[in-house]
């Protein structure tokens, strides 16, 4: 199956179904030559959007895609590169845990120097900042966007209060308005996506770009025995992640949910992609991988899509149920 592409919510910009994130890979588990080569990979399958943030190995991971980017050679027409912007990486006031206009007018100038671009297709708050009034956020990403350093911007894990907030403050003052948002969506965690953004979604048409479609890994079925020395659970920094790993309950649904991939013989990981991508409010399924035969196999997600049926998408909520 070729890689469909579906407009970002209601803009006019089409990004692949599937497409390559590079948190907690790059640098931590990808140097630049596995990065160009996983890049490529994904280019081969008709990946077309690219996701980082600047938080993401302080920096490091914005600047290794960058050098991927002109390894490749690839013309800057060719792909969407997104990055994202509130932990920081300086840890002075105004640099760190914020939306203030100073920070962000100065984090996209430092990620765009890391990239070596000069523009970003998608720029995201990463998270909701209490202490910045929306309306100042939404005036300097607005400005980032007419300065023509992005050519979009959305938020990431925001309630969906905000979102509105935002939006509405965007339209009362001429500003340009945030058109996606980054949501974690996968078979364990489905609430946020499917009920709290429901109305959202339909009223206002944000595109979703969502993560960790596999629960970090847990969807893969490998954290079954315990936490293997090589996977993500093991890495320096990551320990805050074992706990969602030996989730008794969480582990009783990915054995039911293994046995119903086994039924249709393919990999629980493909059918947790494919039960994402399945979606239609879903712009984007955002995969990390750290070899690239991982990322090809999950890639090949879209080969199960045709076998979610109606009976096979029962069975599956009948395990997952709305989390």
């Amino acid at each position: 199956m070729s890689m469909p592409y579906r407009r970002l919510g209601r803009s006019g910009l089409k990004v692949s179904l599937l497409s390559f994130g590079s948190w907690v890979s790059f640098a931590n588990q990808l140097d630049d030559d596995l990065a160009v080569r996983c890049l490529a990979a994904a280019r081969e399958a008709g990946v077309n959007f690219f996701d980082n943030a600047e938080s993401y190995a302080g920096g490091q991971s914005e600047a290794i895609m960058g050098r991927a980017f002109k390894t490749l050679g690839w013309k800057r027409h060719e792909y969407v590169v997104s990055s994202k912007f509130f932990w920081g990486i300086h840890d002075v006031p105004n640099m760190t845990y914020t939306l203030n206009r100073k920070y962000l007018l100065q984090a996209v100038d430092a990620s765009l120097e890391r990239f070596g671009l000069d523009f970003l297709d998608l720029i995201f708050c990463h998270r909701a900042d209490p202490d910045t009034p929306i309306e100042e956020t939404v005036r300097a990403m607005s400005d980032i966007i007419s300065s023509g350093k992005a050519l979009y911007w959305g938020t990431s894990e925001w309630a969906a209060d905000e979102i509105v907030a935002a939006i509405e403050i965007a339209e009362r003052h001429h500003l340009h308005k945030p058109v996606m948002e980054q949501s974690e969506y996968n078979l364990l965690h489905r609430r946020r996506v499917e009920k709290e953004y429901a109305r959202l979604l339909e009223d206002y048409g944000i595109g979703l770009t969502t993560f960790s479609p596999l629960a970090t890994g847990l969807l893969t079925g490998k954290y079954l025995e315990g936490i293997p020395e090589d996977s993500r659970g093991a890495l320096a920094g990551f320990e805050w992640l074992r706990p969602n790993f030996e989730d008794r309950r969480k582990n009783e649904k990915v054995r039911a949910l293994k046995a119903i991939a086994d039924d249709l013989g393919c990999p629980l990981a493909q059918l947790a992609i494919a039960w994402c991508a399945c979606n239609p409010k879903v712009s984007t399924v955002i995969m990390g991988a750290s070899r690239v035969e991982q990322l090809q196999e999950n890639l090949r997600s879209l080969e199960v899509l045709e076998r979610l049926d109606d009976e096979v998408m029962r069975r599956i909520n009948e395990v997952a149920g709305l989390e």
